[in-house]
């Protein structure tokens, strides 16, 4: 302990910050120096910041609480005076404690009271000196080259550890593609073991330059200490307490992964946007890896991270970027001034992380993405949802697909005007994006705009016929169901049938009472949706269905679904038939409607009939 009790102290007043009570110092200085009945000062805001710790389920909260009660019974002893005093801080000074908002509450009341202050914060003992303020500091004993002691349970063949309270631990072992859940103790975890493995965690993320607290949420925390990755969540977030800590069990240069040549020609000349995809644990983080290394270190590039948690090993001179005040934005605004070379983003997860790639790739950063994707085209596709889809080859030209540490495929984007695979009228040219095999040159998919939806077509698959009853090629079936969508939005409610008879026209049945509708005055309403859709309509009527009943209109909304019939059924019943099988029978109300409510079984065969435009008639029962 830096500090000396002289007599003069012997009878002067203590106030311990909150680091203070959690390293139990006043108890310490008790121990070691003979006081006379010393008084102790407790802020309001230590209490207030030790309860909010303690509700996010820190262990320092606890400890600090404790260490309060101890003081409380050798006052109760009368070995010492204690009470409680100040301005408790507000709920935004406590959430902005870290800045220094609570430790200046304490300082006001150290010298307020005329009472020398108690730390074992640095920070807080250099300000208060240079406030003019009597201190004590209390440096805490900490070797941060000590390992931690979940260590133990880690092999040079583990991946990650799993411990749960009343639950024997697990492990991940084996290689990315090849893990093995295995069990490696006999008992069980107790709760009082994981509270001192997250009390060791988050004593070493407050000393150890090389560990972090990443995340700290009520019933969760992430700490990233060097290569290890911990996890701690706590009830009510999760049953039970619960540690996981994760790992690379790989360290691979490029050259591991026996690279072609036309990919590493492609790597290593110029700016790219390249995606790593893959599914999880298939080794797209131990490439990225990899890849920042060559950048760095063959292609002498300045390479940054953005990561959250930073989990990423890679070398020190790659400096590896957090969310600035929590918003990875702000992180981008910092890199674009920074000006990196090669930018990697790990990992690509909701809209805004994609968004911000695109914006530092149009910005001339190059970028490398990793993102989660069963198969290579799922990761472009991911980014087609998200921006426009004419600056796509811009910001991805490259994706890369791991399984189980290889590298699988690797796909290029290009732009191009052409008429659409499974499409032959020239008149349905426009812009395409292609995704080819990088080595062979295969054409794999098609990415383009049909209406107003976005479609991706595999294009081994498009002009593959099916039996006579599916005569449309993937295309067709597509742009029969847009076509369809287009329609209801005029005559909603209304059963549709749509079929491309050709390249430049489709076939569109409706009731004969939609007709006019969909027709419009003088043919205006045909014509613009013709201008919309981009092909020649022509309408036809809809065939009345089985021994030619009655086709009835259907109504759906929030109460059910509801059948309109002529107003000379009413009082009449009639057997219902969807397509060509029965469902039910009913009597038409005064209303000239069959009503039935959502919750019901045929209310449910009803909406999944008009769903998949099946018809739906009636024939009168003459009994």
């Amino acid at each position: 302990m830096d500090y000396d009790i002289t007599e003069e102290d012997e009878e002067k007043r203590f106030v311990p910050d909150t680091s203070a009570i959690i390293e139990g110092t006043i108890k310490k200085i008790l121990d070691n120096d003979d006081l006379i009945y010393p008084e102790i000062i407790i802020p309001e805001a230590v209490i207030a910041e030790l309860e909010h710790q303690a509700n996010n389920s820190r262990p320092t909260g606890f400890t600090g609480l404790n260490n309060l009660k101890e003081l409380q019974k050798l006052a109760q002893n009368q070995y010492l005076n204690i009470h409680f005093t100040g301005r408790r801080p507000n709920t935004s000074e406590i959430i902005d404690a870290r800045k220094g908002e609570v430790d200046a509450l304490i300082r006001d009341v150290a010298r307020d009271e005329n009472a020398i202050l108690v730390t074992s914060d640095k920070v807080q003992a250099e300000t208060a000196e240079a406030q003019g303020l009597n201190v004590i500091y209390n440096a805490q004993k900490y070797h941060g080259d000590k390992d931690l002691k979940i260590m133990e349970f880690f092999t040079a063949d583990t991946m990650s550890v799993h411990l749960k309270e009343n639950v024997p631990a697990f492990a991940k072992k084996g290689t990315p593609g090849h893990i093995e859940l295995v069990q490696i103790s006999e008992n069980k975890i107790s709760y009082n073991d994981l509270e001192n493995f997250a009390e060791e965690i988050l004593e070493k993320a407050s000393n150890d330059k090389r560990t972090y607290l990443e995340a700290d949420l009520k019933g969760a925390i992430v700490v990233q200490s060097k290569d290890l990755r911990i996890s701690i969540t706590r009830p009510p977030f999760s049953e039970a307490m619960e540690i996981t800590a994760v790992r690379p069990v790989a360290e691979v240069s490029l050259e591991d992964y026996n690279i072609s040549e036309d990919l590493l020609n492609r790597i290593s000349q110029g700016d790219h946007g390249i995606l790593i995809s893959g599914s999880p644990g298939a080794g797209k983080s131990t490439f990225a890896q990899a890849l920042a290394t060559y950048f760095s270190q063959n292609m002498s590039k300045v390479v940054k991270t953005m990561e959250s948690p930073r989990d990423l090993q890679v070398p020190d001179e790659i400096t590896q970027y957090s969310p600035l005040e929590g918003d990875m934005e702000k992180t981008a605004d910092i890199l674009l001034l920074v000006r990196p070379d090669v930018t990697i983003y790990d990992e690509l997860r909701k809209s805004y992380d994609f968004q911000i790639f695109a914006d530092m790739r149009l910005a001339g950063v190059g970028m490398v993405g990793v993102v989660h994707a069963t198969k290579p085209i799922d990761a472009i596709q991911r980014i087609t949802n998200r921006v426009e889809l004419g600056v796509i080859p811009s910001i991805v030209d490259t994706t890369i697909f791991i399984d189980e540490g290889h590298i699988s495929s690797v796909y290029e984007t290009r732009m191009t005007v052409k008429v659409p695979s499974g499409m032959q009228e020239q008149d349905l040219a426009r812009p395409v994006i292609e995704v080819r095999d990088l080595l062979t040159g295969d054409l794999k998919n098609e990415i383009y705009t049909y209406g107003e939806q976005t479609i991706v077509i595999d294009v081994e698959q498009v002009g593959k016929k099916g039996s006579e009853e599916d005569e449309s090629s993937s295309v067709e079936r597509i742009a029969e169901k847009q076509i369809i969508r287009d329609v209801k939005k005029v005559i909603p409610g209304a059963q549709i049938e749509a079929k491309i008879i050709s390249p430049n026209r489709v076939r569109v049945s409706v009731p004969n009472e939609y007709r006019p509708k969909i027709i419009g005055r003088g043919g205006k309403r045909i014509d613009e949706l013709e201008r919309k859709i981009g092909i020649g309509i022509s309408i036809e009527t809809l065939n009345e269905g089985p021994d030619d009943d009655l086709r009835i209109p259907c109504q759906v909304n929030k109460k059910g679904v509801n059948l309109e019939f002529p107003k000379d059924s009413t009082g009449s019943s009639f057997d219902i038939f969807v397509g060509d099988d029965y469902l039910f029978t009913a009597t038409v109300g005064k209303s000239g409607l069959i009503r039935l409510r959502r919750g019901l079984e045929l209310t449910d065969i009803l909406l999944d009939a008009i769903d998949e435009n099946i018809g739906i008639f009636a024939r009168r029962r003459n009994d």
